[in-house]
């Protein structure tokens, strides 16, 4: 008997025309583990980045200009005090998904292992941002974070700052070896005929998206994370009695943290050269990546603006 082949890292596409919606799954394992061992992040954490970059892959992969850019972010602002997570950023470009946490170890371990959405954001806010850069066009919601899952406010997200009904589950689990794996759906109801047409009150105009909703409100966590299940199956599972079912190629996908020694010396060069002098110790400039957690030792002569 064979083992079925493991379907990670990519996304796929899918319309049901009848019914006025779109949709995509995606999900990560590789790419998931690699971004997430460079810093050993407690379970907790784990479980929080693990959906934030699924999503991410989610929302991402639905950009039309493919040299564009995604970035989730998600925060507490320092005058309500501060949450246990300072900050989550993810960000998705041409396929390539980092992120990263930073957080209060010492206030997460009295949480206990499963700590609310609430107890590590303290009515914090989610950012999601659309970077055109084909077009220059920039665009960026911001809503609480509202609900008990990063789902729950990507869901209020579609709903307050763009008037689409939107459905999103999310699921994290283990696979035989341990590793982390992730997976997610995203449905969104489209106005009849085009994307671009009045989206308020779609729910009273179109009501086939309760249906559509309904469907895909049964997808289980486990489904979306276990790796031998293909991806075109879970969309056959929810919707194999629709009368046509459109499934489109995804994206495959890939860990982009885009730091390098030439990339970080541009960044230093725009700096004052008495700046440069303050940063460096023993004539090194050291920089560390957040999303990589590698160090970049730069020579302060090496990071001067070229003639």
């Amino acid at each position: 008997m064979t083992t079925p082949a493991a379907d990670l890292d990519r996304t796929v596409n899918f319309t049901l025309p009848a019914r006025h919606a779109r949709g995509r799954v995606a999900r990560l394992g590789p790419v998931l583990d690699r971004i997430l061992e460079a810093h050993a992040y407690p379970a907790p954490i784990e479980r929080v980045l693990a959906e934030a970059l699924t999503l991410t892959a989610l929302l991402g992969s639905t950009l039309k200009d493919t040299s564009g850019q995604l970035t989730l972010q998600a925060q507490t602002p320092a005058q309500r005090g501060g949450g246990i997570v300072k900050l989550l950023v993810c960000d998705y470009k041409g396929g390539e998904l980092r992120g990263y946490v930073d957080f209060d170890a010492g206030r997460l371990a009295e949480l206990g292992e499963s700590p609310s959405l609430y107890a590590l954001f303290n009515q914090g806010y989610l950012a999601i941002t659309f970077d055109q850069a084909a077009t220059g066009e920039r665009y960026q919601g911001i809503v609480p974070l509202d609900g008990g899952s990063i789902a729950e406010a990507a869901e209020n997200y579609f709903d307050q700052s763009e008037q689409i009904p939107s459905l999103v589950r999310l699921g994290v689990g283990h696979d035989a070896a341990g590793k982390c794996v992730a997976g997610g759906l995203f449905l969104q109801h489209l106005p009849e005929g085009e994307e671009g047409g009045e989206r308020l009150h779609t729910r009273d105009h179109h009501p086939e998206w309760e249906h559509v909703e309904a469907l895909g409100a049964t997808m289980g966590a486990g489904e979306l994370a276990d790796p031998s299940l293909p991806l075109e199956n879970l969309v056959w599972r929810l919707f194999n009695e629709e009368d046509e079912v459109r499934v489109q190629g995804g994206v495959a996908l890939a860990r982009g943290c885009r730091c390098d020694a030439d990339y970080i010396q541009s960044v230093l060069a725009k700096f004052s050269a008495e700046d440069r002098a303050e940063m460096a110790e023993d004539g090194v400039i050291t920089v560390d990546c957040a999303f990589c957690a590698q160090k970049f030792p730069i020579a302060v002569g090496d990071a001067a603006p070229q003639p």
